[in-house]
C-alpha cells in the first residue's frame, strides 16, 4: 500500500471554505479503484491546517491517481487557497490498509 500524508496550511480568510474547494477532488478520488482511503483532518490547535491521509493499493493506482484530470483540477483549486507550500510524508508499507490497533479496544460502560 502507498501511504501519503499531506499537510495544508490555507489562508486564514478560506479555511472555512477548504472542503468545499476540494470536494469535487475528494469525491473523484475516492471512486478511483485502487484509492483504499482519502480522508481530510482539521488541525485542532490551528484551524488553518488541514491533513489529508491517503491510501492507494500500489504504486500502479497512485500513479493513476496523479495523472488523473481531477489531480490536475484539485491542486488548481488549492494552489489559491494555500498560504504555504504543503508538506508531504510518502511511503510504501506492507500492509493493504488500515488494523486494529493492538493496545486499544472498547470496554463496556
Amino acid at each position: 500500500m502507498i501511504f501519503i500524508a499531506v499537510r495544508f496550511t490555507v489562508r486564514p480568510d478560506l479555511a472555512d471554505q477548504w472542503l468545499d474547494r476540494v470536494a469535487d477532488f475528494t469525491r473523484a478520488t475516492r471512486e478511483e479503484p485502487g484509492n483504499l482511503f482519502f480522508d481530510w483532518s482539521r488541525g485542532v490547535d490551528d484551524p488553518n491546517v488541514f491533513t489529508l491521509l491517503e491510501g492507494f493499493a500500489d504504486a500502479e493506482a497512485g500513479a493513476v491517481h496523479v495523472a488523473s484530470d481531477h489531480f490536475a483540477a484539485g491542486l488548481a483549486a488549492m494552489a489559491g487557497a494555500v498560504a504555504a507550500t504543503p508538506e508531504i510524508i510518502n511511503v510504501e508499507v506492507p500492509q493493504p490498509g488500515w488494523g486494529p490497533m493492538a493496545e486499544l479496544a472498547p470496554t463496556e460502560g
